[in-house]
C-alpha cells in the first residue's frame, strides 16, 4: 500500500495534471467533533463532489452508511470521470473527517492509486491558496471498474467470531464516553456501550488540529494497541465514517492488515442478539 497522504504543496504543484482527479468528500452532518462551518461555499479548484451520503452509499441497506455495491461504485465513479489509471486525491472541509472513508472505499474497490490531502480544506485556506465557489463536473465518463476486496470490509458475524477466537484486535474510534456507555448514542434504537473485547482509540488521538500526527507519533500510538505490523485490526466507530480515520492512521504508521467494520456500532448496538460491554 502506498503512503496514503499528500501535502497541500504537492497538490498545488500537481493540480494541472490531467491524470489527477480531485474529490471533495465533505459530509453535511459531522458527529463526534465540533464541525467547522463555512459562511459560503468554498472549494479547491477542479474538485468534484464525492457524495458519501447518497451516490456512494447503499441507501437500501439497513445500515446507516453502507458501502455501495461494486456496480454502484463503478457507475458513480465513472460518472465523476475517474479512469483506471487516474490519480485520485480526496479532501474534506473539516481537515480530516470523511476523506479517509472515501479513501478506504477506493482501496477496498481495488483502486490503490488514491490519497488523502492532509489537513484538507482548512489547511489549504490557512495557506491562502486559490479557491473557487463551485464544484467541477466531469465532461466525460471514466473507465474505472470497482472490484471489492472482501478482506478489507467485514460484518458483525466476522468480528464476533474473530474476537472470540482472539485472532484480531478491534479498535473503536468513538469518544470514551460513548465507548464506556456513559453517553447516549445519537441514533434511536442503538444501545450504549461497545463490542466486548474491543479497545477505544478516539479519532482525535491520531490528529493534530486538522491534520494527522506524524508517522512516528502514530507508531507510538499503535505500538501499545497492536502487537505487530501483521496483526489484523478491525476498525469501527458509530457508523463507519470516523473508523476510517484511525484505520488510515494505522496505515500511515505502517500497519497493513486493516479491516473496516462497515456497520460499526449503529449496526452492532441495534442488534439485540449481539453482546454489549460497558465500563465505568
Amino acid at each position: 500500500m502506498n503512503f496514503p497522504l499528500v501535502t497541500t504543496g504537492w497538490l498545488a504543484d500537481n493540480l494541472a495534471n490531467k491524470n489527477l482527479v480531485l474529490l471533495d468528500a465533505s459530509m453535511s452532518k459531522v458527529i463526534g467533533t465540533e464541525p467547522l462551518v463555512y459562511d459560503e461555499p468554498v472549494f479547491i479548484p477542479t474538485a468534484r463532489k464525492f457524495d458519501l451520503e447518497h451516490d456512494f452509499c447503499d441507501l437500501n441497506s439497513p445500515m446507516v452508511h453502507a458501502f455501495p455495491s461494486e456496480e454502484q461504485f463503478t457507475r458513480e465513479a465513472q460518472n465523476l470521470g475517474i479512469n483506471a489509471d487516474s490519480v485520485v486525491i480526496i479532501y474534506d472541509n473539516q481537515g480530516v473527517y470523511s476523506a479517509p472513508r472515501a479513501w478506504w472505499m477506493f482501496q477496498a474497490m481495488g483502486h490503490d492509486n488514491t490519497f488523502v490531502l492532509d489537513g484538507g480544506l482548512p489547511k489549504w485556506l490557512a495557506e491562502h491558496r486559490e479557491i473557487v465557489s463551485s464544484l467541477t463536473k466531469s465532461s466525460e465518463s471514466g473507465d474505472i471498474s470497482g472490484v471489492l476486496q472482501s478482506d478489507r470490509v467485514c460484518d458483525s458475524s466476522y468480528l464476533l467470531k474473530e474476537l472470540e477466537a482472539e485472532r484480531i484486535t478491534a479498535l473503536d474510534a468513538r469518544s470514551p464516553e460513548r465507548f464506556r456507555g456513559a453517553a447516549p448514542e445519537p441514533r434511536e434504537g442503538v444501545r450504549s456501550g461497545h463490542v466486548p473485547g474491543s479497545q477505544n482509540l478516539p479519532f482525535s488521538e491520531v490528529l493534530n488540529d486538522h491534520s494527522f500526527k506524524s508517522a512516528e507519533q502514530l507508531k507510538a500510538v499503535f505500538s501499545g494497541l497492536l502487537p505487530h505490523e501483521n496483526q489484523q485490526a478491525v476498525f469501527s466507530c458509530g457508523s463507519g465514517i470516523t473508523a476510517c480515520i484511525i484505520l488510515m492512521a494505522a496505515a500511515i504508521a505502517g500497519y497493513e492488515n486493516n479491516v473496516l467494520y462497515d456497520g460499526s456500532w449503529a449496526d452492532w448496538g441495534s442488534n439485540p442478539s449481539l453482546p454489549v460491554a460497558t465500563s465505568d
